[in-house]
């Protein structure tokens, strides 16, 4: 029997795209409020966003405009809920970096990208 199209269904159509168990990755991007982004880690698609939150932060490069020493922090850090984590909270506001983000459960800040995990 020839196996049938993914199209009908059967043996020879591949795993589902929405089962946990899938082999994926996920990019975790941050960028300038110009759009540039700075700094991209790939993970696995099961990694939780927040644990990525600090990592993105400290790989934000100096960035020159003004004379002086560029800027290595942001003033504030937008995120989704996905980010959503009260000790990357805490340790933004150490690093004088005002956090941004959506809590979960609450509607969406206005701006915030859409989505979170």
């Amino acid at each position: 029997m020839p196996p049938t199209s993914a199209r009908t269904g059967g043996e020879a159509t591949g795993p589902s795209p929405v089962d946990r168990g899938k082999t994926a990755s996920k990019h975790h991007l941050i960028c300038g409020g110009k759009g540039i982004p700075f700094k991209v880690i790939t993970t696995t698609a099961n990694v939780n966003d927040a644990t990525q939150t600090l990592a993105l932060d400290d790989g934000i490069p100096p960035v020159a405009g003004k004379p002086g020493r560029p800027r290595r922090r942001p003033d504030e850090l937008l995120g989704d809920k996905g980010y959503d984590s009260n000790p990357n909270r805490r340790e933004l506001r150490k690093r004088r970096v005002l956090p941004v983000i959506s809590r979960k459960g609450a509607p969406n800040i206005k701006g915030a990208p859409p989505g979170g995990s």
